[in-house]
């Protein structure tokens, strides 16, 4: 989860340990020589792994959070084949100073990898306690400030789906990209990563403008993005908000302002189905966003209902995701399956939701579909890919 950007947290790994660690799922070969951060294990007994979770707040959806990632994560371990985790479940009370204490508590009752914390703070803390231990965090966050080091972030990131957004925009004939978005520290990171993922796939920077994160803000703003959308020529416009937030509207004041989504392709950067009742809002139609595979979402969701009967949490697959990659390496009998070399493989793994891989850097990678809003529905435009290959493309 996003929410807390730290700056430190690269100099403080660095002076501990340069770890590095990732996640995998289905089959996997680990290479025999392989190298890097990560403790030996002996895959022939349970392997102990920790799971950190935000229990033990006052917090009602914290709480139901922490239940239903717990709930994927002894999902996953029913459905191992010959590999048996050894689970212990730590409560961090969504905070930094518990989330240290528990991750020096799990590497003293010998854990061999760290699966959570949720929220980037704890994540951070967590990666830094666990570090001097050689244990590698595979966090729940998004947050890529904290990534690197021996902290992993498994949650879908910006950057990603920038990236999916943006080079999608681009083979469509949308390759002139403007940016609009909220004056907030998560706004920022969304502008940049869709500047990055603008030079990354070769389209063009059409320009940004940032707003007030307000009604009036966005309404005060609203003239001058439509002015300079015109004037740079801009052939897509990606929005780095949510539909929580100022995308309806944007949405609905920008037509009003002569920008017409059928020649400027509206683009979001976060899901614009969710609530569903936005698929309804008129200055939506035509526009595209990228989202997990559905049809891996939904097999997982009704997985999940019929065994707890309840529906997830939408980022409750990750803790799914994380037990079943630790399994996927111990089932390789290797001492050296849990370290950074062998979890961050090229050819990634198969996740509940849909391919993905982690990075040296700590970020990951993560197959997205691109659906375009269409009468009032979703449409997918261009399929996630199921895998990323032998040779990692």
């Amino acid at each position: 989860m996003f929410p807390v950007f730290l700056k430190t947290r690269k100099a403080l790994r660095a002076a501990a340990l340069t770890l590095t660690c990732s996640v995998a799922l289905a089959a996997c070969t680990v290479p025999s020589d392989i190298a890097g951060g990560g403790p030996s294990i002996n895959a022939s007994r349970p392997v102990p792994v920790a799971l950190l979770l935000p229990y033990g707040t006052e917090i009602a959806n914290q709480t139901g959070l922490a239940r239903s990632l717990e709930n994927a994560a002894r999902l996953a371990i029913a459905d191992l084949n010959g590999v048996t985790i050894d689970l212990k479940v730590y409560a961090t009370a969504g905070n930094a100073e518990q989330a240290a204490v528990v991750a020096q508590e799990a590497v003293g009752d010998g854990a061999k990898i760290i699966l959570g914390p949720v929220f980037s703070a704890a994540a951070n803390a967590a990666g830094v306690a666990a570090a001097r231990a050689n244990i590698n965090v595979l966090s729940f966050s998004n947050n890529t400030d904290i990534a690197g080091g021996n902290v992993f972030v498994l949650g879908n990131t910006f950057e990603n789906t920038a990236r999916r957004v943006v080079s999608y925009a681009a083979q469509q004939g949308s390759g002139n990209v403007f940016v609009a978005y909220p004056q907030t520290s998560v706004g920022t990171v969304g502008r940049d990563a869709i500047l990055q993922a603008v030079a990354e796939t070769g389209a063009t920077a059409a320009g940004s403008i940032g707003y007030e994160a307000s009604q009036t803000g966005v309404v005060n703003a609203v003239p001058q993005i439509a002015s300079a959308l015109r004037s740079s020529g801009a052939t897509a416009l990606v929005m780095a908000d949510d539909t929580s937030g100022s995308i309806p509207l944007l949405s609905q004041l920008l037509p009003e302002n002569g920008i017409d989504p059928a020649s400027t392709q509206f683009v979001g950067l976060t899901r614009w189905d969710i609530p569903a009742s936005s698929l309804a809002l008129p200055g939506l139609q035509g526009g595209i966003f990228a989202l997990p595979d559905p049809a891996l979402s939904a097999q997982f969701a009704d997985r999940y209902q019929t065994t707890y009967g309840a529906p997830p949490h939408p980022i409750a697959g990750l803790a799914y995701d994380g037990i079943a990659a630790i399994g996927a390496l111990v089932s390789t009998q290797q001492s050296r399956a849990l370290t950074g070399a062998a979890l961050t493989q090229g050819s990634g793994f198969a996740g509940v939701t849909g391919a993905f891989r982690l990075r040296a850097d700590g970020t990951n990678e993560r197959a997205l579909a691109v659906a375009r809003i269409t009468n009032q529905a979703v449409t997918i435009v261009s399929p996630a890919q199921r895998s990323f290959g032998v040779g990692g493309s």
